[in-house]
């Protein structure tokens, strides 16, 4: 009996933590399609970060707030990506890579978001906003990084 309590709590867990975020859901800024060594390198998309869902339910180590639907979702072909935002506002990044992990990052490059990450494959970004609320953001694609 112990061990059937102990396995419903677990999955509750994991199904509090999966449904923070929907990556089945269409982009709401549409899907970008890039090839290794694409240009202009970065490629941008413009958003309206932010949301009603913490990005803490997701692990906590993501912050600030996100939508359910991904913002962008990225379709790429080559050996490591650089995924970050722009913005006048404390943003934050949250990305689930091909392989079902998590990236989030908060406060890179001063308050703007980043992560590098290797491999080709489907990559859902969420832009969030550390203090709630909305913005206007840039998300972007690099194959330089520093």
């Amino acid at each position: 009996m112990r061990r059937i309590i102990c396995a419903s709590a677990l999955a509750l867990a994991a199904a509090t933590a999966a449904g923070a975020q929907n990556y089945s859901l269409n982009p709401t800024y549409g899907t970008v399609n890039l090839q290794g060594g694409f240009l202009p390198d970065p490629h941008n998309v413009s958003v309206v970060a932010g949301g009603g869902i913490s990005a803490g339910s997701i692990s906590g180590e993501c912050r600030g707030m996100i939508a359910d639907a991904p913002d962008v979702r990225l379709n790429f072909n080559g050996s490591r990506i650089s995924i970050g935002a722009r913005s006048g506002s404390d943003t934050t990044i949250v990305v689930n890579g091909p392989d079902g992990s998590w990236f989030c990052n908060d406060d890179f490059d001063g308050l703007d978001p980043r992560v590098t990450i290797s491999g080709s494959g489907q990559y859902d970004v969420w832009v969030g906003t550390y203090g709630g609320g909305t913005a206007q953001a840039t998300v972007y694609f690099t194959e330089y990084h520093d």
